[in-house]
């Protein structure tokens, strides 16, 4: 397995397993859309865009969306459904959280949802912890922002 850092032609999966991400748990939203639209935008605003291939076939992704120089957002991590279970999420997560301290941040911070227990396990064992919970203003799926000093 290999992660690459920005390749367009990986874009397309990146949409895909997001869209079945979230469509197994919710629904999509206008935000979701308009990043399926545009997904190169995450690049352009100066973020990053992981995905994890096996001989060119793409089975996780995640992005960091850059909100400053020294603030990231982890988003938008997906792993393929047969690929599930085998720490995917754990390697993507890892290198994310790398790249962002090379970057210059400070901090990153992440949305999910309470419901989802295994990935705020899996965020807490990275050291994420809550900054708040209740609605968010853009997101009708996330009840939770966690967050990270690096």
């Amino acid at each position: 397995m290999k992660i690459e850092i920005n390749n367009a032609a990986h874009l397309p999966a990146f949409v895909r397993l997001n869209e079945q991400w979230i469509t197994e748990h919710f629904s999509l939203e206008d935000a979701d859309r308009a990043l399926a639209a545009n997904p190169g935008k995450v690049i352009e605003n100066g973020g990053f865009v992981f995905s994890l291939h096996d001989d060119g076939q793409v089975v996780g992704v995640c992005a960091l969306f850059k909100e400053s120089p020294e603030r990231f957002q982890l988003a938008r991590m997906a792993v393929e459904p047969s690929q599930r279970g085998q720490g995917h999420g754990r390697t993507l997560m890892a290198r994310a959280l790398e790249h962002a301290a090379a970057a210059g941040a400070k901090s990153v911070y992440l949305l999910s949802n309470t419901a989802l227990e295994a990935a705020i396990a899996l965020y807490k064992n990275f050291g994420f912890s809550t900054v708040s919970t209740g609605q968010h203003p853009v997101y009708a799926r996330s009840n939770i922002v966690m967050e990270r000093q690096l």
